[in-house]
């Protein structure tokens, strides 16, 4: 599969054959597990519930065993009482879970198959700033055609390039090795330098 490479003005200068990643059958069912999983990974697990060890009171036994007519009672802190603890409630966990290295690679090359497949990839020649200047990188990504959200993927970590993209609404800067499904699908669109495609090939391979 090939596609068009553009320069920094949107003006084809060229063609560039995709890696063979690009060409992988969609595996649906294999990006919404990668999905679940990422997000299931990002979840804070931080709730609780007080149990009888750590409500406060009720030590004292509310009322003799016999003899008062009423069921018999304890602690005014238990469960069935107001102002009780709280029976199987949540408690601190993660949440955290992945799927098989093959599954996760599956899935990655999914989600980069289906961005050449719709369209919405797209190749500079080349991709670098002389300074981190949010306004030279959202003029570019004007020109492009891709500033209403798209995730820009770099062959390795460029402080300009970072900085100037993390104040950009709907714009997400991401080296190869940061490269993943949730983040490739919730941008519409992909762009990526000419030179950064063989890195990206070298990464599904690993």
């Amino acid at each position: 599969m090939e596609t068009s490479v553009y320069n920094r003005s949107n003006q084809e200068v060229g063609r560039v054959s995709l890696p063979a990643i690009f060409e992988t059958r969609v595996n649906d069912s294999l990006l919404f597990d990668q999905v679940l999983s990422q997000l299931a990974s990002r979840r804070a697990g931080t709730h609780a519930t007080k149990t009888r060890g750590f409500v406060s009171g009720g030590g004292k036994k509310p009322w003799k065993q016999k003899g008062t007519g009423r069921a018999r009672a304890g602690s005014s802190r238990s469960p069935i009482w107001r102002g009780g603890a709280i029976i199987f409630g949540p408690q601190p966990r993660s949440y955290d879970y992945r799927l098989p290295r093959s599954s996760r690679k599956g899935a990655l090359a999914s989600a980069l198959a289906q961005k050449a497949r719709d369209g919405q990839l797209k190749v500079v020649d080349a991709l670098a700033l002389d300074q981190p200047k949010t306004k030279e990188l959202a003029a570019l990504l004007s020109a492009l055609g891709v500033a209403d959200s798209v995730l820009v993927v770099i062959g390795e970590r460029d402080r300009n390039i970072e900085l100037a993209g993390r104040n950009i609404p709907r714009v997400l800067v991401l080296p190869v090795e940061g490269l993943n499904v949730y983040d490739i699908l919730k941008y519409k669109n992909l762009l990526v330098a000419q030179e950064t495609l063989a890195a990206i090939q070298e990464r599904l391979e690993k």
